[in-house]
């Protein structure tokens, strides 16, 4: 008779935490957390938009603290630490984008649906909470101001 256990030896793992310069890449990301014990898997794209609170957008730049990797390390760790977590994966870029480019990236695969959709939303959050990168919004007008989260 075979011993079934719901973790494979895989679980709890962070596939993937980077801060990055080229691509942030949500296919990457969902590859990356597949696991034989996932029956859900959730991804997030943070993809930049044309408008915030009612002025037109061009581009953004995000300029990141040294610290940025580690911290962006540190959160996803937590996430995948979860009792109910598989794994996570997330990239978080840095630099000039403009709209519809993708500035973060998510993945994270658990055995059930509420699990997954609850620790991708807390893994953006505590993201947008925690990680030392500033964005600068360019307006169509030529005007920019900065803001102190992702």
């Amino acid at each position: 008779m075979t011993s079934l256990t719901r973790r494979s030896p895989a679980a709890h793992r962070v596939a993937i935490a980077e801060v990055c310069e080229d691509v942030a890449d949500p296919g990457r990301c969902t590859a990356a957390v597949g696991d034989p014990a996932g029956g859900a898997v959730v991804s997030f794209s943070g993809v930049v938009r044309n408008h915030d609170e009612g002025r037109s957008v061009t581009e953004i730049e995000y300029v990141g603290h040294p610290d940025a990797s580690r911290i962006l390390s540190e959160v996803a760790a937590e996430i995948a630490a979860r009792a109910d977590v598989e794994a996570v994966a997330v990239q978080h870029r840095l630099g000039r984008l403009v709209v519809g480019d993708v500035a973060l990236a998510a993945a994270v695969s658990a055995a059930h649906r509420a699990e997954a959709f609850s620790a991708c939303a807390e893994l953006v959050d505590e993201i947008k909470r925690r990680l030392p990168v500033w964005k600068r919004q360019v307006f169509r007008d030529g005007s920019h101001e900065w803001t102190g989260s992702a």
